[in-house]
């Protein structure tokens, strides 16, 4: 049975999934095993949020990651996406969450306030050619893309740098209309060059603007908002209203977008599947009660940073039972037994926990052993360091652990966000029991345990040990 032949109970016609690239971004080899799952699902789109994996050339080359993706590579997730039936619109920030733009000294004079690199200066004429370009060199890689995001959520400090003080002073204007100006040069820019592209925003910026100034505006002719909400608690009535003063100023289709990982905790590093499946089916709620056909469908979002410069939250393969359950649910319009049923085949899971945190252990997915190394990692390492119950043994014991996860998240990331997370989530509990251990053997005096090494060992091939992660 096709996605479209199932969807006949869903109110969304399209269900993206979101890949957040701008922190611990997969390798395309994991992307080719989770994409035919994304479809199994019930998936038929991606919103890829590229930020700086993106192989941006000649003056915005300053852009990329030291990962970035390269141009074949992005042409192979495309081909991979089409394999899969994955309609595939990309993401690029082009007022609010620049940081991976503006941190750049020789971009740094465009920020809307000097001290902060979160947003882009809407007055300059090289603010408008710097987004220019980075959508043309975005678009170039996606040929006959229907829709392209250009982000404007969450502007802050917008009017608060000097050009806006002295632009907000002169009558008439406000805020509200210095943002709209602004969505509406990017919009003009992506329809000028590619009038078969529609562009998306997040509708954040927009919700309190009045309705004669967003009609007025003309924005509503130009884009297509996406409302955000990634609560366990909507105020389904609210969003009802939202939907229907949009269509009154003149919005023709609108989208949802929800949340299976990436919002419930900066830091967090485990999926609570719970609150993103109510979420989810709160959204089905929206849409029943919304006007009728104006949804054009649902951005499943995976956070995977809160900004460029925040911490990981929880990675791609945790997520994944979380996608499996809200996908499902938004296609058979909730959770039932018998979605449950279908959940745990596709991932290869004896029992589903929605409640509780995932067992370990579980699934056959793609990259279910890093969910199973995490969790285990989660559950139990800092309460096993504090307890210091074992002492030699425990030390060893974690140390294993904690290679082996470090081998699994190679096979999907690339080694700076493999350091990331371990820096964040592992070694600082290791380094502690590793010195415990130590003061404990020379109170009993044993003589101080042989440090580990850095780098390689002598030939050449076990794992960088420049953290202490071998037993003494």
């Amino acid at each position: 049975m096709t996605n479209s032949e199932m969807s006949g109970s869903s109110p969304f016609k399209m269900r993206l999934v979101h890949l957040d690239l701008k922190g611990a971004p997969p390798k395309v080899s994991y992307l080719s095993e989770v994409f035919p799952l994304f479809h199994a699902l019930g998936a038929n789109g991606l919103l890829l949020e590229y930020e700086d994996m993106f192989p941006y050339e000649g003056h915005l080359r300053l852009l990329r990651a030291k990962h970035a993706y390269s141009p074949p590579e992005i042409k192979e997730i495309l081909h991979l996406a089409a394999l899969n039936e994955l309609e595939v619109i990309p993401l690029v920030q082009t007022f609010g969450h620049m940081e991976f733009v503006l941190k750049h000294k020789a971009l740094a004079h465009l920020r809307e306030v000097a001290l902060f690199p979160n947003t882009l200066n809407p007055h300059e004429a090289e603010s408008l050619a710097l987004v220019g370009a980075m959508i043309s060199q975005v678009m170039e890689l996606h040929p006959g893309a229907r829709w392209l995001h250009v982000g404007c959520d969450e502007v802050y400090y917008l009017g608060e740098g000097e050009a806006s003080r002295r632009w907000l002073r002169q009558e008439h204007n406000t805020k509200a209309r210095l943002c709209l100006s602004h969505m509406k040069a990017v919009a003009c820019n992506v329809l000028a060059r590619h009038p078969a592209t529609t562009p998306l925003v997040w509708d954040d910026m927009l919700r309190a603007i009045p309705e004669d100034q967003l009609s007025a505006s003309g924005v509503p002719q130009l884009v297509e908002p996406v409302l955000w909400d990634y609560g366990a608690d909507l105020d389904i009535h609210g969003k009802a209203l939202l939907m229907e003063k949009y269509r009154r100023c003149g919005f023709l289709r609108l989208w949802a977008a929800s949340a299976f990982k990436g919002a419930t905790g900066a830091s967090q590093a485990l999926t609570p599947i719970e609150h993103h499946l109510r979420n989810n089916v709160q959204w089905l709620q929206v849409a029943a009660s919304g006007p009728a056909d104006m949804l054009q469908g649902i951005v499943l979002t995976g956070w995977q940073r809160y900004d460029h410069f925040s911490v990981l939250c929880e990675l791609l393969p945790v997520g994944i039972p979380s996608l499996a359950v809200c996908l499902q649910s938004l296609l058979h319009g909730g959770f039932t037994e018998d979605v449950k049923a279908r959940v745990e085949n596709f991932l290869g899971i004896s029992s589903l926990e929605i409640t509780d945190l995932m067992s370990e252990g579980a699934g056959s997915f793609p990259g279910s052993d890093i969910l199973a190394l995490v969790t285990h990692v989660g559950l139990h390492l800092r309460s096993s360091v504090d307890t210091l119950l074992e002492r030699d043994s425990l030390l060893a014991r974690w140390s294993t652990l904690v290679q082996e996860l470090e081998a699994a998240l190679h096979r999907v990331f690339y080694p700076d966000a493999v350091e990331e997370w371990l820096e964040e989530n592992a070694r600082p509990s290791l380094r502690r029991l590793q010195a415990l251990v130590q003061d404990l053997r020379e109170a009993a005096g044993a003589g101080p345990s042989p440090s580990p090494h850095s780098g390689q060992d002598p030939g050449g091939e076990g794992p960088n040990l420049s953290h202490p992660l071998g037993p003494p």
